[in-house]
This record gives structure tokens, C-alpha cells and sequence, in this order.
């Protein structure tokens, strides 16, 4: 499913992927601990040949089916993959371990499957980083083994070994059919950055880096005068590295054709081990909207010949980064000079996905009428739920995962040096105390109304935001509420609602599945250059 992931990954953060359940599996089955009395066991070792110990999230993946290849966890269609997980630590070449697959797993224990034919796979998480993206470079896997005619609990234990190390090959992330002078020119624009930040280093003890990369229009070399707007993207939750790349590529190729107009574009990666933080100061994270703008962009403008001023200062992103950006834009007004944030993570907490943190006895699984919460619509039809992704990611790992990520950025930290989850993730119950640190500290429409009176004046006009009105994940629900709070406040706010569009599909403009960034370039631009005249090549 990961093919299907990546495809998309251009605009869709929020949830990456979590679709439908199959019909393979029953998706009423609530994962996580199982309480049976049966404990089922599969049996791993760890290949001889490796050369040393490992540690890391041992998970055994079983779907049904005959067909020997990679088991993947397809967050598009949650339940048709059961997983199960334990943790190692030091296990040393050669040695083996038995597995509870009743015990932690999702979407129950193994016990519960009927008899049939599957094929099951053991992955080691050594870099917990399954629950972001899957398998990378470093992690183990055994190979797809057969399980014929399997009954579970008859029979001898199934036995799997780690034999092979994950070895992700780099993407090629220039855009196809492109000719040898255009892959040049590509490449020649594109020009990778990686700043140690002081401050986000002191937070965690250790040397932490900003990366990305910079791309400079068509011509930028021969004008030795010219000096450009500047557009900050991040992206959403899921993406890699090499995706980053794919886009400034696009990017640059659109500038190339004269459909955008000649600026300066930094991607910026918000990726990390606990999901994406988001370029907003957090507990928990560290730093990093202090990092960005006091120690990254004053850098690159030393680089550059970027404006570096506010009217040349835009940012974009989707989805999670779309959040990151609207929280950039509101933060730091004197800093940026207008933010085009598109289908953002809940911007008002009364609308999470749907679910009101506010209200009396919150519940992120269950709405008042004991109906489960949706989190996943297509044309119409619920596809998935809050409880089913929760309940996927706490067997994946408790690191790295869209639920935890939110955690991570928003909470107090715990008396164990984690965040505070900001709901029982047993019972879904939400936390009151820790929804009220989410109010106070990064609900953006209860911000903006506390704090109207002193940044309205460098807000106002600067905030566009684009979402479908038939959002993949309810977000355009609190994109609503956010715009009533801009209008009471006279704020000057640009929203768009487009009919019928989704979280996967909102940047198309006809047959091109990314014009919007076309009409936002050209916005920005008009800020940036108001008497230049600029206009795209038909």
C-alpha cells in the first residue's frame, strides 16, 4: 500500500493513508490487548550471520492469501493486515524468541482467526520509525512464509527468521519524461541544506539538525542583482525525505514553464522520530518555530539573495503542514508576510476531526449516542474511525504515529518524560486537564481571540486557506470554525471551500493535479511584486 501512499503523499499528511476495512477480516474487532484465555505463539530467530545485537520493535504481520510477498500494513484499509508486537533488547545472532501474538495485537489476537490459508512476516522496528513510514534502511525482516491450511494454535508453532536487512533504495525524485538539459537544470537549482540548530541542541543534549532543501528559479545564476520572494512548504505527516525532493522538483519544472513565477522555494522536512513536529515550540519537542525563525531563515537569507523582508516571506503546506504553517503565520506575523495553508490539522479544538474536545464526558471513539467517531470518509462513506487508527498505531509502536504525533506536539510532559496522551487510549476517554493545556497553548481560533488585540495588526489580510468540502478527514469541519472566528475579529481572511474536493485531490485545476500551487504562486507573488505585472505562459 505504500505505492498507493507515496503516490499521494503531495498533499496528504493528516492520517497518511487509513482507508477502509476489508471484508477479509472483521472490523469490528477491537485491537490492542486481547483478553482470551488462548495465547498463541509464533516463533523468531534472529539469522546467525548477522554481525551483531539488535534491538527494536519485533512485529509479525499476517494477512490471508498464498501469495509470497512482503506483508504490508496498509493504514488505507487498517484491518485487513493483523499485526502483532513485543520489544527486544540486546538480542544477540542466533537466539530465538516467542512471540504472544494474542497479547499485544491489532485487530485482535491471532487466536481469533479462522482457519485458511495466510502469510505471515516478522519485521524488527530498530529504528521505530515503522509507524511514520514502514520499514527503512536498517530494519529486519524474515521472508514471506506460508502458512497453509493454518488453524491457529494446531500444529507446531510457525517459525520465522530475521534474515534479511531492509535496504530502501534512494527514489529517483525527478519528475519523468524530463530531457537531459531539463534533469540538468533540475539538479542545478536544487541545492540541499542541513543547519545544526543551538537551540534545538540544548534542548535535547545533542547535535539537532534543520534540513531541506533550496530551490532557486530559472535565471537565478545569470541575474547576479536579482534578489526573490521566498516561499517556506513543509509537508505532511508520512512523507519521506526523497519525497521532499520530488516536490522541488515539480516545483522548479512549473517555474521553468512560466506557470509559476520566479521565486525562491525552501522545503523544509518536519519529520522526526515522534512524527512530525510541526515547526511549533513544544515540551516535548523542543524548540523548533524558535529554530526556524531565528536560526534557519536568518542563515539561508545569508545564503540567498531572498528578500528577506516580511512582503517576501510566504509559506505553504498541506495537512500537517498546513497546520505547521497557519501556526507559523499566526505565531510570527512580524515575520511572515502571508500564509496559503491548505486542508490543515484542526485548527479549533471544538472540531477534531469531528470530535469536541470541549464538551462534557469527550470521548474520541464514541459521540454521546455511543456511535463510533469516523475518521476516514470517501464519497460519502465512512471508510475508518478514530479508534481503529489508535488502536493500529499503539501495536505498531507508541512513537512515530499520526495520534501519538499530536501528542508530542501539543501535551504537557509527563512525570515519565513522555507526553501526556489527551485521551484514554483503553476506553477513549478524553482528558480534561490535557485538553486544557491544548486550549491554552496550540488551539489556534482560541489564540487568535485571546490575542487579537496585539498581533492583529501584522495578521490581518495575511491568512488564506483552501480545503474541499468533502475532506478525507473531516478537517474542513474546524476550517469553518476558524473562519467565523476571523470574521468576528475583522480579520481580513481569505477561506476557500472547494465543492466536492478531498484531502487527495485539492491542488487539481482541470487535468493537472497541481495547478493550485499555480494560483497560490501567482498570490504570493502579486504580495511580493505588486506593480511587476507578472503573468504565467498559456
Amino acid at each position: 500500500m505504500k505505492t498507493s501512499r507515496v503516490r499521494s503523499l503531495l498533499i496528504f499528511g493528516l492520517f497518511g493513508g487509513l482507508l477502509a476495512c476489508a471484508s477479509t477480516f472483521n472490523c469490528s474487532a477491537q485491537a490492542v490487548s486481547t483478553s482470551t484465555p488462548q495465547h498463541l505463539f509464533f516463533h523468531v530467530t534472529l539469522d546467525p550471520q548477522q554481525a551483531k545485537s539488535v534491538s527494536g520493535r519485533l512485529l509479525i504481520l499476517l494477512e490471508p492469501g498464498t501469495k509470497l510477498e512482503d506483508v504490508r500494513v496498509n493504514e488505507f484499509h487498517p484491518s485487513t493486515v493483523y499485526v502483532a508486537a513485543k520489544d527486544v533488547s540486546e538480542w544477540k545472532p542466533g537466539e530465538s524468541v516467542d512471540i504472544d501474538v494474542d497479547n499485544i495485537a491489532y485487530p485482535a489476537g491471532f487466536s481469533t482467526l479462522s482457519p485458511g490459508d495466510y502469510v505471515a512476516q516478522a519485521v524488527l522496528d530498530t529504528a521505530h520509525k515503522f509507524a511514520y513510514y514502514g520499514p527503512v534502511a536498517g530494519d529486519l525482516k524474515s521472508a514471506p512464509t506460508a502458512l497453509a491450511h493454518w488453524t491457529p494454535g494446531q500444529g507446531q508453532r510457525p517459525r520465522l527468521t530475521l534474515s534479511q536487512t531492509v535496504n530502501v533504495r534512494p527514489h529517483d525524485w525527478l519528475p519523468p519524461k524530463l530531457t537531459a538539459a531539463e534533469k540538468q537544470g533540475v539538479t542545478d537549482a536544487t541545492k540541499p541544506f542541513d543547519f545544526t540548530s543551538a537551540a534545538l541542541s540544548q534542548f535535547w543534549g545533542r547535535p539537532m539538525h534543520i534540513r531541506g532543501w533550496v530551490v532557486v528559479p530559472p535565471g537565478y545564476s545569470e541575474h547576479p542583482k536579482h534578489h526573490y520572494p521566498t516561499v517556506y512548504w513543509t509537508h505532511g505527516f508520512g512523507a519521506p525525505l526523497w519525497y521532499i525532493h520530488s516536490t522541488a522538483a515539480m516545483i522548479y519544472q512549473r517555474m521553468a514553464k512560466g506557470t509559476m513565477p520566479p521565486m525562491i522555494w525552501v522545503f523544509l522536512d518536519e519529520s522526526s522520530p515522534r512524527g512530525t513536529h510541526e515547526f511549533a515550540d513544544s515540551v516535548n519537542n523542543g524548540p523548533w518555530g524558535t529554530a526556524l525563525t531565528t536560526e534557519a531563515i536568518p542563515e539561508l537569507e545569508r545564503q540567498y539573495r531572498m528578500d528577506a523582508k516580511p512582503s517576501g516571506r510566504f509559506l505553504n503546506g498541506h495537512s500537517s503542514g498546513g497546520w505547521a504553517t497557519l501556526w507559523l503565520q499566526v505565531t510570527y506575523p512580524k515575520i511572515f508576510g502571508g500564509t496559503w495553508s491548505t486542508s490543515p490539522d484542526p485548527s479549533d479544538f471544538h472540531d477534531f476531526t469531528g470530535i469536541d474536545l470541549y464538551a462534557a464526558h469527550a470521548n474520541a471513539y464514541t459521540k454521546p449516542d455511543g456511535s463510533p467517531y469516523p475518521l476516514v470518509r470517501d464519497k460519502g462513506k465512512v471508510m475508518a474511525t478514530f479508534q481503529q487508527l489508535t488502536q493500529l498505531e499503539d501495536v505498531l509502536g507508541p512513537y512515530g504515529g499520526q495520534i501519538s504525533s499530536f501528542d508530542w506536539v501539543f501535551s504537557p510532559r509527563g512525570p515519565g518524560g513522555r507526553p501526556e496522551p489527551m485521551f484514554n487510549h483503553a476506553t477513549g476517554e478524553v482528558d480534561p486537564a490535557v485538553v486544557a493545556y491544548w486550549q491554552q497553548h496550540y488551539d489556534i481560533a482560541y489564540r487568535m481571540q485571546q490575542q487579537w488585540p496585539t498581533i492583529g495588526h501584522d495578521l490581518r489580510g495575511k491568512v488564506h486557506l483552501y480545503v474541499g468540502t468533502a475532506d478525507t478527514f473531516y478537517l474542513d469541519g474546524a476550517a469553518h470554525l476558524l473562519d467565523s472566528v476571523f470574521q468576528s475579529l475583522h480579520a481580513d481572511e481569505h477561506f476557500t471551500y472547494i465543492p466536492g474536493r478531498t484531502h487527495m485531490d485539492l491542488y487539481r485545476v482541470g487535468k493537472d493535479p497541481n495547478g493550485l500551487f499555480d494560483q497560490i504562486a501567482t498570490q504570493m507573488y502579486v504580495v511580493a511584486r505588486p506593480r511587476a505585472h507578472w503573468r504565467a505562459k498559456q
